[in-house]
């Protein structure tokens, strides 16, 4: 006789949800993400250390988002580093000349992993208003950009937008993973 294997689903009103993972009575259900993962994006997702790179003028819009007006602590940001090898997000603020662009792709590659990068104002995005020989046309061409934020120069209120709209692509962890382990997800089986 063949086995028939089910998954249970203990769900209602008063049950926590946690992204994909339900939790009900004493059964953890998780889908293709471990547990573990979900634990790590998390825990990455909100101890965000950005690494202070102002280039020009959205970097006074970045430096006031930590201010007590903005208060960018409340999302676990607040920890800007001056070194890339304590900073795991990188924020690009402001125009990027191709003279600094080596030292930009340096101090990336000096960043741990995971890293990410944020682009900040319509110049690191896409050059902006500086069409010409001296300015990169986009940051995207010396690393890689995860979130891109509008505007010239941005408000404080649009890089925080950007950071939660970041913490967010971490939670689904579309990203690898920190360490390999066994993949092995709590299901619950219920045997027939």
């Amino acid at each position: 006789m063949p086995k028939k294997i089910e998954t249970v689903v203990l769900h209602d009103s008063s049950t926590p949800v946690f992204g994909d993972i339900q939790k009900g009575g004493s059964v953890v259900l998780a889908s293709s993400q471990t547990l573990l993962d979900i634990a790590i994006n998390q825990a990455r997702a909100n101890a965000l250390w950005p690494l202070t790179f102002g280039l020009a003028c959205c970097a006074i819009e970045m430096m006031s988002t930590v201010a007590s007006r903005f208060d960018l602590a409340r999302f676990g940001s607040e920890a800007f580093r001056a070194t890339p090898r304590q900073a795991d997000v990188m924020i690009i603020a402001g125009r990027l000349s191709k003279k600094m662009a080596p030292v930009l792709r340096q101090i990336y590659d000096q960043m741990p992993e995971p890293k990410w990068v944020i682009s900040m104002g319509a110049c690191a995005s896409s050059g902006g208003v500086y069409n010409n020989y001296a300015i990169v046309q986009g940051a995207d061409q010396v690393v890689p950009v995860d979130v891109y934020v509008p505007g010239c120069p941005p408000s404080p209120d649009a890089l925080i937008y950007g950071i939660i709209k970041l913490q967010q692509k971490i939670k689904r962890g579309k990203f690898g993973r920190l360490i390999e382990l066994q993949p092995r997800t709590l299901e619950s089986e219920v045997r027939v």
